[in-house]
């Protein structure tokens, strides 16, 4: 009866691992669709109405959620932190993200957003004193020369405006700073709650945005097809892709979940051929393989005091 036991305790945390592992995969391919959403959500939508309206209807479903689930217990010393992550994400990870998804193609966008966890161990090393390996540093390397042959085509010139590429790095140093207040307030509260609350400040933020820039088109545009890529964006991005990262954080740690964006730039490769039929140089596919292997080299540890 032990044995029996044994095996059917050792079956049901394979199977846990496995619903692991499926959750964050999820979470990656909604963030890789993402980019495809945004080009569709621009056919009808500038970039401040697309953000504001992707906030508010994941903010509306989040936070009633956790209103009648009883998780919007917010201790008063934690209002400035939650406002300052959501300062960096989504206020200006979105900013970075949605403008420069204007003049980027969503290949270069997922190539310069799957080096966060590239930049995240430079980061944490200086904030925390934690030490990179040899193969990290290399990874590091590697990565940001595959970003280069991502974003330059032949002839030494860009492959995506100047402005767009640096508006996307926006967004990776505001996802990092995001990180570091996240860190912050994971010991009191979980994903649910910070998600959502996260969402709601960032939407009041945006509001100013989307009244002065965009308000007029969105309202002429508005319609139920044109708020398709809107919802897609809400509901798989906003919502279910960052629930299910977050669960796949706490049961692996941030290294290992932070290891499966490196499959972010592929996907997108893969959504963007079939859906916008994008071409891809040799130079860009050498870029993406580079891109990966420098990020899987940013994830390797080879004793206690060493980023993985």
């Amino acid at each position: 009866m032990a044995v029996k036991c044994y095996f059917c305790q050792k079956k049901l945390k394979n199977h846990n691992k496995k619903l692991v592992y499926l959750s964050v995969i999820i979470a990656m391919i909604c963030w890789s669709m993402s980019f495809i959403w945004y080009k569709q959500a621009y056919l009808n939508f500038g970039p401040f109405a697309t953000v504001f309206l992707r906030l508010l209807i994941s903010a509306s479903i989040l936070m009633c959620v956790a209103w009648f689930t009883g998780r919007l217990r917010i201790k008063r010393e934690h209002y400035k932190l939650f406002f300052v992550a959501a300062l960096f994400e989504p206020f200006l990870y979105f900013i970075g993200e949605s403008i420069g998804m204007l003049s980027v193609s969503p290949v270069v966008a997922a190539v310069i957003v799957a080096t966060i966890p590239v930049f995240t161990p430079i980061v944490s090393s200086i904030m925390y004193n934690e030490r990179l390996n040899k193969a990290n540093r290399v990874g590091i390397v590697v990565s940001f020369v595959g970003v280069l042959f991502v974003i330059v085509r032949k002839g030494a010139a860009l492959d995506a405006s100047f402005p767009g590429v640096m508006l996307m790095f926006l967004a990776v140093l505001s996802a990092i700073a995001y990180a570091l207040a996240l860190r912050k307030l994971t010991p009191y509260y979980d994903s649910l709650t910070i998600v959502a609350i996260q969402n709601t400040i960032g939407m009041v933020l945006f509001l100013p945005l989307f009244i002065l820039f965009d308000s007029k088109t969105a309202i002429a545009n508005l319609s139920v097809n044109t708020l398709i890529p809107i919802f897609y964006l809400a509901i798989f991005a906003s919502s279910i892709a960052f629930i299910l990262f977050a669960y796949g954080v706490a049961k692996l740690g941030i290294s290992k979940a932070n290891a499966f964006t490196n499959l972010i730039p592929v996907i997108t490769s893969l959504f963007s051929y079939f859906f916008l039929k994008e071409t891809f140089s040799s130079l860009k596919i050498a870029g993406i393989i580079l891109v990966v292997s420098g990020l899987f080299l940013t994830q390797l540890k080879f004793g206690k005091k060493t980023i993985g």
